[in-house]
């Protein structure tokens, strides 16, 4: 089982004004939050997973609950709060590129506490943390806390995924970024991220300051322009995009993240001596199998992201 930490949340989608009455805006809401798709996208996968999350009392919190469970992410590790459910307002432009705004000072997502922390059993065999909760509090010193703990007894995999309507200080990002990657065995990252947290630098030589710690694969996604990994013991490999007609992107990092996993866990790699037994063909499949699968994604509308039988 891989436990999956962060925020749940609703993505509040802005459709397209069709009747010319501006004083009215409609809205296709639907359930989201980077760490809550990657754990759907997780069992999409064939992956047992569990969510580390706090979850609202209210109406919408009781709808990412039926969702979680509808989809198989197990309960054992979510906390109910009573709090608002976050709110992100998204924007799509020209291309199907998501601009977000959100709603989230006090709400449930934010409000675990390093007390709420699960002792883990061997069951979980990894432990994946991302977004905005790394940085909006009490959350970040939480998730912080539970990386330290974890890192060496299994598997710690880290996506920033920049998030500045949250938390609009980058500075707070990087400090927290620092403090994070000496305790990560994988690290995803996308172009757009690097760009706001280190602007001007070779994305090269920060995934090689990163494989110098204790970090064994670093993944680089560049949007329409593919992705790439870093391998301590391999080098760089890059591929194209997949071919497809995008509907929007929405998703389509958190379901490289959640393939990545579900690669190495039916490939039985999903651990630290896994990651260090990896082939340089190996890491090669495992690529091309993350980038279908975040296609995949960007040819639907909105964070649904694929099942596992999609991708044979």
């Amino acid at each position: 089982m891989y436990l999956v930490c962060g925020e749940a949340l609703f993505d509040f989608f802005a459709q397209a004004d069709t009747a010319g009455l501006p004083n009215k805006v409609g809205f296709n809401a639907i359930a989201g939050g980077s760490p809550f798709n990657v754990a759907v996208g997780l069992r999409r996968l064939g992956v047992e997973a569990g969510l580390f999350a706090g979850l609202s009392t209210d109406y919408l919190g009781k709808r990412l609950k039926q969702v979680l469970l509808n989809e198989g992410v197990t309960d054992q590790y979510w906390w109910e709060i009573d709090a608002p459910t976050t709110l992100a307002m998204v924007a799509l432009d020209a291309n199907g590129v998501p601009n977000y705004s959100f709603r989230g000072e006090g709400c449930a997502d934010r409000q675990l506490h390093v007390q709420h922390l699960p002792t883990l059993g061997p069951q979980i065999r990894g432990v994946h943390v991302g977004s905005f909760s790394l940085v909006v509090q009490p959350i970040a010193d939480t998730l912080l806390a539970l990386v330290q703990r974890e890192s060496g007894k299994r598997l710690i995999s880290l996506d920033p995924n920049v998030r500045l309507n949250p938390e609009p200080d980058i500075e707070v990002w990087r400090q927290r970024i620092k403090q994070l990657i000496p305790y990560a065995d994988l690290i995803k990252v996308s172009d757009e991220d690097l760009e706001l947290l280190y602007p001007g630098q070779d994305p090269q030589q920060i995934a090689q300051s990163w494989l110098s710690q204790r970090c064994q694969l670093v993944f680089l996604t560049r949007g329409a322009q593919g992705a790439s990994v870093f391998s301590r013991e391999h080098g760089q490999y890059s591929l194209p995009a997949q071919s497809v007609t995008v509907a929007d992107t929405v998703g389509a990092g958190d379901t490289f993240q959640a393939a990545v996993i579900a690669w190495l866990t039916e490939q039985q790699r999903d651990s630290i001596e896994g990651l260090q037994q990896l082939s340089k063909a190996d890491i090669a499949a495992l690529l091309d199998f993350a980038c279908r699968a975040a296609a995949l994604t960007c040819s639907k509308t909105g964070p649904d992201l694929p099942y596992r039988h999609q991708l044979d």
